[in-house]
């Protein structure tokens, strides 16, 4: 009987252990977007974006029916607040197939609208995501 116990204990001991370095998965954080023909993953560093800070945007663009990569295509990112303040960068192929990349700079703290303009090619016409993005405060004693 005591043997017993211990065995079930050890179980206890083992699966407690297993659940606890697994914990809980990562909340994703990423924004996917969706236009006729494009699927988008935007990842931002650092999340949230800060003022006065230069945020990298990667922008992962799948073809929305077949789900591969679209490669040599060109776009921009930008932003803008109800202030008129406003800022942008091109897209351009990084690492990573199917991967953009561009970068902001948010001037001041608040509620921005974000937008990517993309399309597979020059003959394209450009299609659009929006989304809102709260940039927090600039760190660090910036002005």
């Amino acid at each position: 009987m005591q043997v017993r116990r211990w065995l079930m204990l050890g179980t206890l001991v083992a699966t407690a252990g297993a659940a606890a370095a697994c914990g809980p998965a990562p909340s994703n954080t990423d924004y996917v977007g969706y236009t006729d023909d494009f699927a988008f993953r935007v990842t931002a560093t650092p999340l949230p974006p800060h003022a006065r800070e230069s945020t990298h945007y990667k922008v992962v663009v799948r073809d929305r029916k077949s789900g591969t990569p679209v490669i040599g295509g060109e776009g921009r990112i930008f932003a803008s607040t109800r202030d008129g303040a406003n800022t942008w960068d091109a897209l351009l192929p990084g690492q990573g197939i199917g991967a953009y990349y561009g970068a902001l700079n948010f001037l001041t703290a608040g509620d921005w609208a974000v937008a990517i303009q993309f399309r597979r090619d020059s003959t394209k016409p450009l299609q659009r995501i929006d989304w809102h993005q709260e940039v927090g405060a600039a760190r660090g004693g910036v002005p």
